[in-house]
């Protein structure tokens, strides 16, 4: 029998000519069914086709089975989540949602910090991580989800402390060691996307140095992803990048370590969260998940503690 047709995530986007966190939003809601293959979501052509037709008004067969009945009505009383963030520990998080609670079918979305809060702001998703630094105040995370999540009730709970700092080559032939090393005209930095949590922790630290984004060579180049920015220093392309110390070790670059960040889960405080609530504290402070986030290298000395709620 010849395989349907599927696409993924990224591909139904462009076909419809939306955002992703839409496209997430549209399966969230159930409007547009999914499945999952390894990490990637898929939908089959067909059920995007029938959603394209209802979006038109063209009325849909009626279903005649009662085997489909009884599984639409099984697969509604599952509630679909987005989980927002880039870090691999949402994937082990993920993983054990999906093993140990039947109540949610999880889905990830792939974006940074700022706009994870901003999609969970919309109603766009349920869990968002956010490690960004507040160069008045110092903290983490607080200060923004408090201005981005106004009027709304929130609990933040951390997953993960991790290091973060600079990528640069095996010895450090650059000497580059702080924030002011950037201005040298012999150092070129490689920067990640707006909106991302290295991204601010840069613009933080050189706000809070009165150093000017303009006098660093390349800050205007962006990679999306911290094996991104790794990678182009690997190749030599640039000599220095702000990410996390995981990556470094994996990339075979040194690290110079600039700050520890708390990696911070959010979930909106309402009626109908307060069992993904209940669920995600259970399993974040389970010692099995713990353990397996050590062995890859995470400190969790906080994991599973509530930082803040309003």
């Amino acid at each position: 029998m010849p395989l349907e047709e599927s696409y993924t995530t990224e591909q139904i986007a462009q076909i419809l000519k939306v955002s992703k966190l839409t496209v997430y939003d549209l399966i969230k809601k159930g409007k547009l069914p999914a499945y999952r293959v390894g990490r990637q979501m898929r939908v089959d052509a067909s059920d995007l086709e029938k959603y394209k037709n209802k979006a038109k008004g063209i009325p849909l067969p009626e279903q005649t089975s009662g085997a489909e009945t009884n599984a639409s009505l099984s697969q509604s009383s599952v509630r679909s989540i987005i989980i927002s963030g880039q870090d691999n520990s949402l994937d082990l998080l993920t993983k054990y949602i999906e093993r140990e609670s039947a109540q949610f079918r999880p889905l990830r979305s792939y974006v940074g910090s700022l706009e994870s809060l901003i999609s969970m702001y919309k109603g766009e998703a349920d869990i968002v991580s956010t490690h960004l630094f507040d160069g008045d105040t110092g903290e983490y995370n607080i200060p923004y989800i408090r201005r981005i999540l106004v009027s709304n009730s929130f609990i933040v709970v951390n997953l993960i402390c991790r290091n973060a700092g600079f990528y640069v080559a095996k010895g450090n032939p650059k000497n580059i060691r702080d924030f002011h090393d950037l201005l040298r005209s012999d150092v070129r930095i490689i920067n990640r996307e707006k909106g991302s949590g290295a991204r601010i922790l840069l613009d933080e630290k050189l706000r809070g140095a009165g150093i000017s984004r303009e006098q660093i060579r390349g800050y205007g180049d962006e990679e999306t992803s911290h094996l991104g920015v790794a990678g182009v220093v690997s190749k030599q392309h640039a000599d220095v990048g702000v990410g996390i110390e995981k990556v470094a070790h994996f990339v075979g670059l040194d690290f110079v370590p600039l700050t520890k960040e708390r990696y911070d889960l959010v979930m909106l405080k309402t009626e109908a969260n307060h069992p993904l609530i209940s669920s995600i504290l259970k399993i974040l402070q389970s010692s099995n998940l713990k353990e397996e986030l050590q062995s890859i290298g995470y400190d969790v000395s906080c994991t599973g503690k509530i930082i803040y709620e309003q």
